[in-house]
């Protein structure tokens, strides 16, 4: 969380700082350079820093492109004042392309946030369900089942326990395979997180992988 925090704070930093350094760069060049020129580069500034996916940091360089766009390369020069309607209009794109490229740059974040969750997601099941075609024992799948589960919904601890359903005090977690019962796993809730549709049933066919290698093995020992 502080390293998170840290980020935000050096992406904000760099919003605002970076769309200033680069005016200053072409205050010499202001005369001549067409103002559509100055405001595409300052877009692709905003679109570095928004690159990062920091939305806080994309609007902020957005806000700041426009600002020092204004004020340092529209006529008069060195004040928040624009006269002519080509120069408000430049400014108003400059503003709202870089607020969408931001909300962009942070969708896909997200996007691939979400993915590389599920790929965690799916490795758990993974190495689940290896455990068991494997012929791993029934104790060393639920090991694995419960540290796949711990990670899953940030548990604090996990035990499994056999025979029948208890009172969901603590929480639990049941396992079975062709319709009978295994057992339960009984989850020690850890900080208080906000659980997902798609955490609860990752969780649930974890728990159906220990279910299967304990039916299984209870299978062999009647053969």
């Amino acid at each position: 969380m502080a390293r998170k925090a840290s980020g935000d704070h050096l992406a904000g930093l760099a919003g605002l700082a970076a769309p200033l350094a680069l005016t200053a760069v072409l205050i010499p060049f202001r005369v001549s350079l067409p103002n559509t020129d100055a405001a595409l580069a300052l877009v692709l500034v905003v679109v570095a820093v928004a690159a990062a996916g920091y939305r806080l940091a994309g609007v902020l360089a957005a806000v700041s492109a426009a600002v020092w766009f204004d004020f340092f390369l529209t006529v008069p020069y060195e004040r928040f004042t624009i006269t002519r309607a080509a120069d408000i209009e430049t400014t108003v794109l400059v503003l709202a392309v870089a607020v969408a490229v931001t909300e962009i740059a942070v969708w896909r974040r997200r996007q691939q946030a979400a993915a590389a969750r599920r790929a965690g997601y799916l490795d758990g099941i993974n190495a689940a369900a290896r455990a068991v075609f494997a012929g791993s024992s029934p104790q060393a799948v639920i090991d694995e089942v419960c540290g796949q589960l711990t990670s899953l919904l940030s548990l604090s601890g996990c035990r499994f326990q056999d025979g029948a359903a208890g009172i969901g005090r603590p929480p639990e977690l049941l396992a079975e395979a062709g319709g009978l019962l295994q057992g339960r796993f009984l989850l020690t809730p850890g900080p208080r997180v906000q659980l997902t549709l798609e955490q609860r049933l990752v969780a649930v066919a974890l728990a159906d992988q220990a279910a299967a290698a304990l039916g299984g093995g209870q299978l062999a020992s009647r053969q």
